[in-house]
């Protein structure tokens, strides 16, 4: 077995490394996704009650009174932009480091002998 260069290592180590931001960006992205659910699950059950209907909001750990339901949906709408923009951006960070994840995965696996050419042998 051929021993590994301190530049394969260092290679290995930044395989791994993107490898854990992919994980950490994936699990950001499908927490904000289903952020913005959540917040479409509002804005459909607030389109669906009149405007008689109670109406409360959170503000921290407390519920409080909205008076105003049009003030309401502004902001949820505004809140479920900022997510969506989040996502996106998550999404091109999560495309960016994919891209580098896997051309450093080839050029691992080219120095050690591992790929198309390398199948079928055994050492």
């Amino acid at each position: 077995m051929k021993e590994i260069s301190p530049q394969m290592q260092n290679q290995i180590a930044q395989y791994q490394q993107l490898q854990q931001q992919l994980q950490v960006l994936a699990s950001q992205r499908m927490q904000l996704e289903a952020k913005a659910r959540e917040i479409g699950g509002s804005l459909q059950e607030l389109a669906k009650i009149g405007p008689e209907a109670v109406v409360y909001k959170s503000i921290g750990t407390l519920l409080v009174r909205a008076d105003d339901h049009e003030s309401v949906k502004k902001e949820l709408e505004e809140h479920k932009e900022t997510v969506s923009i989040r996502v996106r951006a998550i999404q091109k960070q999560e495309t960016s480091l994919g891209e580098r994840f896997e051309q450093l995965q080839q050029r691992i696996s080219e120095a050690l002998g591992v790929g198309s050419e390398g199948e079928g042998k055994e050492s």
